[in-house]
């Protein structure tokens, strides 16, 4: 189950016995959270921590008639907390679960008429390493019906909340502005939320600007490093000095503005030579290629393919090299390797 198909529920006033939120995603847990909360009496709501009390009490609790309220929510933290721990562990999987898991399915069998219990386990995520932790915690809660996936957001979907978010606070923001606030933030929609709060009360009824951005944003720096890449990809050669300048002062770490110049430049040179005439074009390839591209992006590498032909793409990727290898000799002035290959780039 996803979130919105949870909240929708919600609003015509079906209240699941149960609920499992699995996954880091923090924006959506607060959203759907808000909406729990909502749904019960004032002063019905209990937090529970398994990893302070044990599973079987939670149950209790739930099992427990409030002489006050109907409706009552039990949101139960660290969840991960009530699986089985050291040599016990491997015996639970294998026999598909533990005394608590057993004790959770009998009481959902029969639950509590009124009660919804959450239980929130959100320290592992859905990829790498941790999805075998993470399918270990569905197993322990497979008696639990709703499963709703918190997943970050891709940058697709964190553009469009954030927009949302955007029109909502009553403000206006340049599109340059929106793409270095997403990037920036990582597509972490819950920091973005937070930071268009504070630049919807900065703003005003103005259009926030990149300049904007790079002042009040937390990891402007960064945002600066993408500006960069956006001036050297346009060829613009005193604006590509004046970022480097500021970079140089804050004592960014210019490698990194390589890297993402070196991933715009590839891109550049696979489009040329895929013969893609427009941002379109070359979003539809990348997308079917599975590489994430996104309308503002594919624009930026449209730009960088008008401004460059073939040779000299291959030749920036060169001096991209060059400059790299550069910054990581032996007690290199950075600035000096910095200024001589955005001076060979934009020549």
């Amino acid at each position: 189950m996803t979130p919105p198909q949870l909240l929708a529920r919600l609003k015509k006033g079906e209240m699941p016995a149960a609920v499992l939120l699995l996954g880091p995603e923090a924006y959506q847990r607060r959203r759907l959270k808000e909406a729990l909360l909502a749904a019960v009496p004032e002063g019905a709501a209990a937090q529970h921590d398994l990893s302070e009390i044990a599973l079987a009490d939670v149950l209790d609790d739930a099992r427990s008639l409030s002489l006050f309220a109907s409706e009552r929510l039990l949101w139960v933290v660290n969840a991960e907390a009530a699986l089985p721990r050291g040599r016990f562990e491997e015996e639970s999987d294998a026999e598909g679960g533990s005394g608590d898991a057993t004790a959770l399915a009998g009481y959902l069998r029969d639950p509590t008429p009124g009660v919804t219990l959450v239980f929130e386990a959100i320290r592992y995520d859905f990829e790498g390493d941790d999805k075998r932790k993470q399918e270990r915690v569905r197993k322990f809660f497979a008696a639990i019906p709703d499963v709703v996936e918190l997943r970050r957001f891709s940058i697709h979907e964190a553009r469009g909340e954030a927009e949302a978010l955007i029109r909502k606070a009553g403000f206006r923001m340049e599109t340059s502005a929106l793409e270095l606030l997403v990037e920036a933030l990582g597509a972490d929609i819950a920091r973005i939320a937070v930071e268009i709060e504070k630049l919807a009360l900065y703003a005003g009824k103005r259009e926030v600007s990149v300049d904007d951005i790079t002042a009040l944003v937390p990891d402007a720096r960064a945002t600066t490093i993408f500006a960069l890449v956006n001036a050297l990809g346009r060829r613009d050669r005193s604006k590509s000095l004046e970022i480097l300048d500021t970079l140089t002062k804050e004592g960014e770490y210019l490698p990194l503005a390589l890297a993402f110049l070196s991933t715009q430049f590839r891109m550049a040179l696979v489009a040329r030579e895929a013969g893609l005439k427009s941002s379109q074009q070359i979003q539809g390839h990348f997308s079917r290629m599975g590489v994430p591209m996104w309308g503002s992006r594919a624009e930026q590498v449209h730009l960088t393919v008008s401004k460059f032909s073939k040779p000299q793409l291959e030749s920036a990727l060169k001096l991209i090299f060059q400059a790299d290898r550069g910054l990581r000799d032996a007690r290199p002035d950075d600035r000096v390797v910095m200024e001589r290959f955005v001076l060979e780039l934009t020549a």
